[in-house]
């Protein structure tokens, strides 16, 4: 009976949101979002209700649900990102006409991935992976005129049915190995697994490898991501805050299974590794600032995807949670962009000298190394090494512009940046306990994200520091263009898939397919 109470809890946060979201889209007169804020409001208590419920009485759920430290927190997070977007949503959509719409498919969203995040049972979190395809499907169509919105809604409605159908797969092959649909009872049978895997196990661990990269948005499959910006922000909020994250909590999920896989953590280990450093290199020749956003995103899913190949899953969830809160927030107070960036034209600008640059490694390197020897750390030192290198360009780049005056501040920041970094990755430790997974330090995996990782910052260091040589021009031309990877695939899939883009009143040509691809560059 307690089981059952428990799980009722639960099940009411995905089904109040479902139901509100019926009864509002079904009603005339325009909704103004108060009573989805107070609803969610009390999605938040019956969250804290149920987490008390289970500590004080260990309570447990039925076997279909499960209700981890892991799902508490993305649970959390999802609840929490959704009062801000309602909240933000009652002004920035007031005085839409189709307000209703809008409001009915964002509850059906969220309502799908808090499905998702509760589901201990294969079929039951397929059916909430489909169900936030479709939902998002309708709110980046929610400018239905916009040819820009359309193709990308096509392209994402594609990418999308290819991943669910790879995820399905493996689910199928799970499911004929062990003889159950209970993710926790699969996962256990690989914690302390020595048999090699089979043919099938293999191929299912790589087919959820393949349904995380293209949730994630990662190379070539990125297309999409960079131009739903056509729809409202906070839609895209959502996606880059939430929905997108799904790719890194599937393998979170799966861990066990995913790093005996050695098929599948190359896989990841190469594209994710690959569009990391594409996508951050790309996002610094880009002007406007959603796109730029966007470009960040695959690149940061990127990264969260390779510290999950490293087998840095805490790292990875850490990573989950920071992204969404930074995400949102970038997207919610994109308007003040403007204002950010005739600031940052009328910044006093300075290239860091030879010595500003060795001064900022050894502060740098003292500082990461004495945190990763009191932590006590053992696997990939890649990580650790994205954060030196990241500090040096902090405090080069800072010291350079404010002079001596300014050192130790920016030492302390520094300081302050890692012991965070440290006490945050020891905390989401306590969430996920996959220890046993890393790589370690020096394997062939952590040289190659080290490789990748070093490649990153001196062709960032060139395109910013050397812009003018012919070599770093053509580079620069050639990431602006993004490799001309979408341009491609955009091509492939009107062939494959032709759609009848909406004829934008703006644009006056007859063959606006074309014209569209030509533009994608421009972007």
């Amino acid at each position: 009976m307690s089981e059952l109470i428990i799980s009722l809890l639960m099940l009411a946060i995905p089904l109040s949101m479902l139901l509100t979201a019926y009864i509002i889209g079904n009603k005339t007169s325009a909704n103004n979002g108060k009573a989805i804020f107070y609803v969610l409001i009390a999605n938040a208590l019956l969250l804290i209700g149920a987490l008390t419920a289970q500590t004080t009485f260990s309570l447990s759920l039925i076997s279909a649900l499960s209700f981890t430290t892991t799902r508490i927190i993305m649970l959390a997070l999802i609840v929490f990102i959704g009062i801000c977007l309602v909240r933000f949503c009652q002004n920035y959509m007031a005085g839409e006409p189709r307000i209703n719409y809008f409001w009915r498919w964002l509850l059906t969203t969220l309502s799908a991935v808090t499905l998702v995040v509760l589901s201990n049972h294969l079929i039951l979190f397929w059916l909430g992976w489909l169900s936030i395809s479709l939902a998002l499907h309708k709110l980046l169509m929610f400018y239905p005129n916009r040819p820009r919105a359309a193709l990308a809604a096509h392209k994402k409605f594609i990418v999308a049915r290819l991943a669910e159908t790879c995820l399905f797969i493996a689910f199928a092959l799970l499911y004929n190995v062990h003889d159950t649909w209970l993710i926790t009872e699969i996962t256990a049978a690989y914690i302390n697994n020595t048999v090699e895997l089979t043919l099938s196990e293999q191929l299912a661990g790589s087919l959820i490898a393949l349904a995380a990269l293209i949730k994630c948005a990662q190379l070539p499959l990125h297309g999409w991501l960079i131009q739903v910006v056509e729809a409202p922000t906070p839609v895209s909020a959502l996606l880059h805050a939430g929905v997108i994250n799904l790719g890194g909590f599937l393998l979170i999920l799966f861990a066990p299974l995913f790093m005996q896989a050695t098929i599948a953590q190359w896989l990841v280990l190469v594209v994710a590794g690959l569009t990391t450093v594409i996508s951050a290199l790309v996002m610094t020749t880009r002007v406007s600032v959603k796109v730029r956003l966007a470009w960040s995103t695959s690149a940061q899913m990127g990264l969260m995807l390779l510290e999950c190949a490293l087998g840095l899953f805490e790292l990875a969830l850490m990573h989950l949670v920071t992204h969404s809160m930074y995400k949102a927030y970038a997207f919610l107070n994109a308007g003040n962009a403007i204002n950010e960036d005739i600031n940052r034209r009328h910044a006093p600008k300075h290239t860091p000298s030879l010595a500003d640059w060795l001064r900022g490694m050894t502060i740098s390197t003292v500082i990461v190394s004495s945190a990763w020897f009191i932590s006590g750390y053992s696997g990939a030192i890649s990580v650790w090494l994205l954060l030196t290198l990241a500090l040096t360009i902090l405090i080069a780049t800072k010291h350079g512009i404010a002079g001596r005056s300014m050192l130790i501040p920016i030492t302390f920041i520094a300081l302050i940046a890692t012991l965070s970094y440290v006490g945050l990755k020891t905390l989401f430790g306590l969430a996920v306990d996959t220890t046993a997974w890393r790589e370690a330090a020096f394997s062939i995996a952590d040289i190659w994200a080290i490789v990748l990782i070093t490649t990153l910052m001196a062709l960032s260091y060139f395109l910013r520091n050397q812009s003018q040589h012919p070599k770093v021009k053509a580079l620069s031309t050639m990431l602006f263009a993004g490799l001309y990877l979408d341009e491609w695939f955009t091509r492939l899939t009107l062939k494959l898939w032709p759609i009848r883009l909406p004829v934008d009143k703006q644009t006056n040509t007859k063959h606006h397919n074309q014209t569209f691809i030509a533009k994608e560059s421009q972007l």
